[in-house]
């Protein structure tokens, strides 16, 4: 007889007990590793995704292309992420401060090099930029998980389609090159840290 699966829904209070008994520490700051990592589900979960103008979007070929794609795999999207807010009652999307119909442009004139007036008077052109980034995965996530099927995917099989299978995963990668190579400290750390997750980079530039 097989022993009994241990439901993963036991996770999160495992993750509160722990996070708990960090209160008993007498010393600070402390910062420790959870030694469990997110249970995998027993079903394979496929991203149909409605959107496939990604695949074959070559970031050295012509600009205008390229951000052509970009916009159509925007505007392709949003019946899905319309759909996920009239699902959900809410959005993590708004941060930036900027429409979603500018989101794209905003963010593809650093990588043509061309950054553009800050909409925003009270913070850095780099945050806003670090925000704007954080809207648009807002945007993706909600809108592929609002298909049928689709609302318990993986954070691995999430990053998996948006940085294989996306025109955005392959703009933000140029963004990061982009604002890597700014004479602004900020916008260099925010290229560095904030655009890509290290995984995906390393795997990236390899």
């Amino acid at each position: 007889m097989k022993a009994p699966r241990q439901c993963s829904h036991f996770l999160p209070q495992r993750v509160l007990t722990a996070l708990l008994k960090l209160f008993e520490t007498t010393e600070g700051p402390v910062l420790e590793d959870f030694p469990e990592d997110e249970p995998e589900s027993d079903e394979v979960t496929v991203l149909a995704c409605p959107v496939d103008f990604g695949r074959d979007t070559d970031v050295s070929g012509n600009a205008d292309e390229f951000l052509a794609a970009f916009r159509r795999e925007l505007t392709a999207m949003r019946p899905w992420y319309d759909m996920a807010v009239n699902k959900r009652q809410r959005t993590t999307m708004g941060v930036s401060g900027i429409n979603l119909e500018n989101l794209g442009d905003f963010i593809y004139a650093f990588v043509k090099g061309e950054p553009p007036q800050d909409p925003r008077h009270d913070i850095p052109l780099a945050s806003t930029l670090k925000f704007a980034v954080e809207d648009l995965k807002a945007y993706y996530v909600e809108g592929i998980t609002a298909q049928p099927g689709q609302a318990n995917a993986s954070s691995k099989i999430l990053q998996d389609w948006f940085w294989n299978k996306t025109v955005c995963g392959k703009v933000f990668l140029a963004l990061k090159k982009a604002c890597e190579t700014r004479p602004d400290d900020m916008m260099r750390m925010i290229g560095t840290y904030f655009i890509v997750p290290s995984e995906v980079a390393r795997t990236k530039t390899k």
